[in-house]
């Protein structure tokens, strides 16, 4: 073959025939493969860059899966949360039941004071509503053992010549629906501190402006004290009322003190009877001051007053009482159970307690591929190739203990109105505790779908990439296959016809 020699225009014509051979099936692996890139050879630069977005869209493709997975286990974690709110309003909708139904005790305890004349519901201080008047006259020439022990004592003296030094020592008191003059030494008065040597007119126009009573005296030394609408209390020291020739009006409650001490878990009570601010008189306002012991009072006909536990502390016996005359050696009754009422009581409790079991058992069962965010495990998930990009969640313990509850016991919980309202207390904490971690794992959920999002897009972005640096055009491949299989068809005809030409030259010679 090595002796074979061709023309310069055969040999033209076979260059041309192979390169066209090569075009042609470079485009025909082009359209058969998709791509105009297939290997480095073809382009290096796109070939490489192509290869290193594939492989990074790969990288992250599989990142996919885990972060499906976390998308799954917040769900398990979320649909778990549902259920415990639903379990815990049921407990809520027991504990509901014990406020409604019949107080667990026939007879709670209770103390009652003797009958105070004149008291009401209205002024528990039994104040007159009638004028009080006494005819004791003091003046210089008067004598304290001639003012002693009777209201009704004659003497003559004008209004300015009552000398109260004659009568009244430092030692003496005045109450006057609840405002207590003390009296000093010397002849000036301030407010409610009256000077003994001041007169009885100006002893009586101070009660008046401190405490809205009407006080006057006559010519004759006629003492008239009258009341206005909420009615008139009277007491002093001993003496003191008998030398003005008045007498104590209603029991003396104004002035008296009451201290009972905490009942039920409640705040101990420390009150003063009277009229003014800060002090007890209506029936309204020993109530107000009773309340948060858990404490009601009630009065009866005879002015008796009654103090009983409310029924959120039906089971408590009333704490220690003391305080002035009236409330001396008061001591409660201990309260008597309903066995009916405790009956269903106890049913309540087990019913709540089968409840917390399901809490218990519900948040071990909200797990996913082994992860369980409600007993305490943590999801971490990745993001990136690299792992720089990442979330790490960690979760809860919502069994009972977790969410602070814990199981009652029949015939010590539920007794009573107090015990059910701390459950609720103790089961809003954990409504509080469930809503903030259902808005938690909202929240995670929330960023690990829009993670799971771009992560899709961007794998998209990269494989389109890298489509754009190596996948061939088919309208201009299956153009070029076109055109190269016409220029083959002519570059054989071409060699053809050169072949002749030098088999005619050939012919020539013969």
């Amino acid at each position: 073959m090595s002796g074979i020699v061709l023309s310069a225009s055969v040999r033209q014509n076979l260059l041309s025939l192979q390169s066209t051979a090569q075009l042609l099936a470079t485009t025909q692996n082009n359209l058969a493969t998709g791509n105009k890139v297939n290997s480095a050879l073809d382009n290096p630069t796109n070939f490489f860059t192509a290869q290193g977005l594939n492989n990074r869209a790969s990288d992250i493709s599989n990142l996919l899966d885990g972060i499906g997975n976390g998308v799954q286990v917040l769900q398990a974690a979320n649909t778990g949360i549902t259920s415990l709110q639903k379990l815990v309003d049921s407990a809520k909708s027991i504990a509901n039941q014990v406020l409604q139904t019949s107080v667990g005790y026939s007879t709670k305890s209770t103390v009652t004071t003797a009958a105070l004349t004149g008291a009401t519901a209205s002024t528990l201080l039994g104040a007159s509503t009638s004028a009080v008047t006494g005819t004791n006259v003091l003046n210089d020439n008067t004598t304290p053992a001639a003012i002693t022990s009777s209201t009704k004592l004659s003497g003559t003296a004008s209004s300015t010549s009552n000398d109260l030094a004659t009568g009244f020592t430092t030692t003496d008191t005045l109450t006057v629906n609840g405002t207590t003059f003390t009296f000093i030494a010397g002849s000036t008065s301030s407010g409610t501190s009256i000077g003994v040597g001041d007169t009885v007119g100006n002893l009586l126009s101070a009660i008046q402006t401190a405490t809205g009573v009407s006080a006057s005296i006559s010519a004759t030394g006629a003492v008239t004290l009258t009341p206005p609408a909420s009615g008139l209390t009277l007491s002093g020291s001993t003496g003191a009322l008998a030398k003005l020739g008045l007498t104590q009006v209603g029991d003396g409650l104004a002035g008296q003190t009451l201290s009972i001490a905490a009942t039920g878990g409640g705040t101990p009570t420390s009150i003063t009877f009277g009229i003014g601010t800060g002090k007890v008189n209506s029936l309204n306002d020993l109530n107000t001051a009773l309340a948060a012991n858990n404490l009601q009072a009630s009065v009866d006909s005879t002015g008796k007053i009654s103090i009983t536990t409310t029924n959120d502390a039906a089971s408590f016996t009333i704490g220690a009482v003391s305080g002035g005359t009236a409330f001396t050696g008061l001591t409660a009754n201990a309260p008597v159970a309903d066995p009916t009422s405790q009956a269903t009581r106890a049913s309540l409790v087990a019913q709540y307690n089968n409840v917390l079991a399901q809490i218990n058992t519900t948040a071990a069962d909200a797990s996913f591929n082994g992860v369980n965010l409600l007993n305490g495990d943590t999801l971490k998930l990745t993001f990136n190739e690299t792992g720089k990009s990442s979330l790490s969640i960690t979760g809860v313990n919502f069994n009972t203990t977790g969410l602070g509850l814990t199981n009652l016991a029949s015939g010590v919980d539920f007794l009573d109105n107090s015990s059910a309202n701390k459950v609720l207390n103790v089961l809003n904490s954990a409504s509080s505790n469930l809503r903030s971690e259902a808005s938690t794992l909202g929240s995670n959920l929330s960023v690990v779908q829009i993670r799971q999002d771009f992560n899709k897009n961007l794998i998209n972005v990269l494989q389109t990439g890298s489509s754009n640096l190596t996948l061939a055009d088919t309208n201009q491949e299956a153009a070029n296959s076109q055109a190269l299989s016409t220029r083959q068809s002519i570059a054989v005809s071409a060699l053809s016809l050169a072949n002749q030409s030098q088999a005619s030259v050939l012919q020539l010679l013969r």
